[in-house]
């Protein structure tokens, strides 16, 4: 990917599209602290937040100076100066099946002020992230949704999803192994140092995760103001190996009423084994003076309710959506996972806004490697008709060189192959990661056969040992 995404100029369309609805469609300077101050400003109100502290504001700007940031004015307004829309955007690796990555575009931040809602203000500055995505050599673009119903119209799909768990304590009996290691209180400080380590060998088992941050992680252990009332309730747990090597760590906090037990509440684990995991999880559901466990963001295939005696302990409070993806590079995207092959299709995509239409041949070996090759000739030209001028020049455009005879490498026939499937580019990023089944969209009428038993194919290859889920909100 681009190594400068902050310095590649303005999508034009985008700053066409505004231009035309008397607004300015600006790229911050990172070292204009005004500009990313007001930006902050609108930010927050947008997500109906309070206004930012002048610590909070500092670390802000500290993150926002390693991000692509976009603000819209209205040179109109008594206070020109704040915009009335922000996104902002850099490229991150998203972990896919097999224990890979893949580069992603990771957006966020998107507000539009309630007085400029209807203007399509939104739609503009979305198609110009997918296009800053093209130029900078993305595969897909990645967000995480407070609204169900705004990203379906640009190729988004949930690809991911989280729930949120509650156990009463009182119910609790453990029935898994023991697990050789520990498990040690440390101060947040302590634990930085390996926790960089821990976080991105955790990050790459789990299809869906994406590369943290290090102002993240000093979030988390409440570095980030450690003087504040959140950082003082923050406790950290760590488990060592039997080799006294750390594996994994959780950051909680407890929740107390009167003189009551309380209530222990969690959002965020790294375990870079699964003894981690089972043992950050026998800590947390034993501690006495606790009457229930609360756990964010946790996945939809979770190994506890197989650790405990009564699995009725548990109670699913939330299911949903969480990770959106959109594919952008059907080429580099389908070859970067791995899958359950072998087996072979033919992907007949639909894209709206033009950036991955095409035909698409994947043919996977019996390691479960795959090789996409492009049947209808080279990617790229409908995506900058549709705005993504300056986009890098995709794989694709060499699957394409790869194809002989409309017929994908390996192969002598001159026919489409049997199996096949014609789907929009949202029904791919549904199943890419393995959270949806082909035939599961089939039913939903979003995906057509062509050819008796594609969807089976589909959804073989699909498949994944574990369920894809983020862990974190960008």
């Amino acid at each position: 990917m681009s190594s400068d995404f902050r310095a590649f100029p303005v999508d034009q369309a985008t700053a066409k599209a505004l231009g035309e609805r008397g607004l300015e469609y600006r790229l911050i300077d990172p070292a204009d602290r005004d500009a990313l101050a007001n930006w902050s400003q609108a930010d927050q109100r947008g997500f109906h937040h309070p206004r930012p502290t002048a610590e909070l504001l500092e670390r802000e700007i500290a993150v926002l100076r390693e991000r692509r940031v976009h603000a819209v004015h209205d040179a109109t307004l008594a206070e020109a100066s704040v915009p009335v829309a922000t996104v902002a955007s850099w490229p991150t690796g998203l972990s896919v099946p097999g224990g890979r990555s893949v580069d992603g575009w990771a957006i966020g931040s998107v507000t539009v002020a309630p007085t400029h809602r209807r203007r399509g203000v939104a739609r503009a500055i979305m198609q110009g992230e997918l296009a800053n995505a093209r130029t900078a050599g993305a595969a897909v673009a990645m967000l995480t949704a407070t609204e169900a119903t705004l990203y379906g119209r640009y190729g988004f799909a949930p690809a991911a999803r989280t729930t949120t768990l509650e156990i009463d304590r009182a119910r609790v009996e453990w029935i898994g192994d023991d697990v050789a290691g520990r498990v040690q209180f440390v101060e947040p400080a302590a634990m930085r140092p390996a926790a960089a380590q821990i976080v991105r060998r955790s990050v790459a088992r789990t299809p869906g995760e994406i590369d943290r941050w290090p102002a993240l992680i000093d979030h988390v252990l409440g570095l980030d103001h450690p003087d504040g009332e959140r950082a003082r309730g923050v406790r950290v747990a760590r488990y060592d190996d039997a080799r006294g090597l750390p594996q994994g760590f959780v950051a909680f906090r407890m929740v107390r009423e009167g003189m009551g037990a309380g209530v222990l509440e969690f959002d965020f684990l790294a375990a870079a084994t699964d003894d981690a995991e089972r043992a950050l999880w026998r800590f947390l559901v034993e501690q006495d003076f606790v009457r229930l466990v609360r756990a964010k963001l946790r996945s939809v295939d979770e190994p506890l309710r197989w650790l405990l005696a009564d699995p009725r302990a548990i109670t699913t409070t939330e299911l949903a959506d969480h990770l959106w993806l959109r594919i952008l590079d059907p080429v580099a995207a389908l070859e970067a996972r791995r899958y359950a092959g072998p087996g072979s299709l033919v992907l007949e995509l639909d894209d709206p806004l033009g950036h991955a239409t095409g035909r698409y041949a994947l043919e996977v070996s019996a390691k479960g490697v795959a090789e996409v090759s492009r049947l209808d000739g080279p990617a790229g030209a409908a995506g900058a008709a549709n705005g993504a001028g300056g986009a890098a020049t995709s794989r694709a455009d060499a699957s394409a060189r790869r194809t002989a005879n409309g017929a994908p490498l390996g192969s002598s026939r001159r026919s489409k192959p049997a199996q096949g499937l014609r789907l929009g580019v949202d029904a791919l990023a549904a199943m890419y990661l393995g959270d949806t089944r082909a035939s599961l969209l089939a039913r939903a009428g979003r995906i057509e056969e062509h050819g008796a038993g594609s969807l089976a194919v589909a959804d073989a290859l699909f498949a994944t040992s574990r369920a894809p889920r983020l862990s974190i909100w960008f």
